[in-house]
């Protein structure tokens, strides 16, 4: 059976060596570019299966000529209002900080549902409050029982962040315009409590003696680009509520 492989990771491609692949200058996670644009989804369908008609092999790897559209800032999109009181508190209100802003993002995350039908939240099998109290319990150097009996209290924890993340990049998009991704990351990890949760726990959690718990710590938490430089990890650590230490 011939095969057509969409490649994010060039050198990764480059190593297994499928029999035809294109490589997409995409953000990891949209292989066919950005959401809700299917005019372009198609040209990188279609120059995919292209690959198909070409003679050439046994490797064949060709790379998509254009860029994500939506990479570009949109002037006209503006960060939800969060009031300047979460901002500037100090880092031991972080927690409160966290539970406010879920609160405060709900009618824009409702927004983007009925909008787009779908959300990418619901990973963990939690409310958003309870996942907003499952984060808390982590950040005050606990290791909480996880709720859901699927879920080791350390895979949750992994859960309950990927879908805080989504859950406010989410709303974010409600906003009026189609902001890029850098526009909805940048806010995020720079401007929001729960993106200062989770830097402050990854800090934390960096700290612990158990190598699982350093891996989802380094790997899933924050993404490499927002990773804090050296100067920026003393602040951070001056948010965090201690060392972890399990069964606290």
């Amino acid at each position: 059976m011939a095969t057509v492989a969409i490649s994010l990771i060039r050198p990764q491609t480059e190593k297994t060596r499928p029999p035809r692949a294109l490589w997409v200058p995409f953000q990891l996670g949209r292989p066919f570019g950005p959401p809700a644009e299917p005019a372009f989804q198609r040209r990188v369908v279609l120059a995919a299966l292209r690959l198909l008609e070409r003679p050439a092999g046994p490797v064949i790897i060709e790379d998509f000529p254009d860029d994500d559209p939506r990479e570009k800032a949109d002037p006209s999109w503006r960060p939800p209002a969060l009031p300047a009181v979460l901002a500037d508190r100090p880092p031991s209100g972080l927690t409160a900080q966290l539970d406010a802003e879920i609160l405060l993002l709900a009618d824009l995350h409702r927004r983007w549902i009925a909008e787009h039908r779908r959300t990418a939240v619901g990973l963990s099998g939690l409310s958003m409050q309870e996942i907003g109290g499952y984060i808390d319990e982590w950040l005050h150097g606990r290791e909480p029982p996880s709720p859901n009996d699927g879920f080791s209290p350390l895979l949750l924890l992994r859960f309950t962040a990927d879908d805080l993340k989504a859950y406010c990049l989410e709303a974010g998009a409600a906003q009026p315009g189609k902001p890029s991704s850098r526009q909805l990351y940048d806010w995020f990890w720079k401007a929001t409590a729960a993106g200062s949760a989770l830097l402050a726990l990854r800090h934390m959690l960096l700290a612990s003696d158990s190598e699982r718990v350093k891996l989802i710590a380094g790997n899933f938490l924050v993404p490499p680009p927002y990773v804090p430089s050296t100067a920026r990890v003393a602040t951070i650590a001056a948010t965090s509520m201690g060392p972890w230490q399990p069964g606290q």
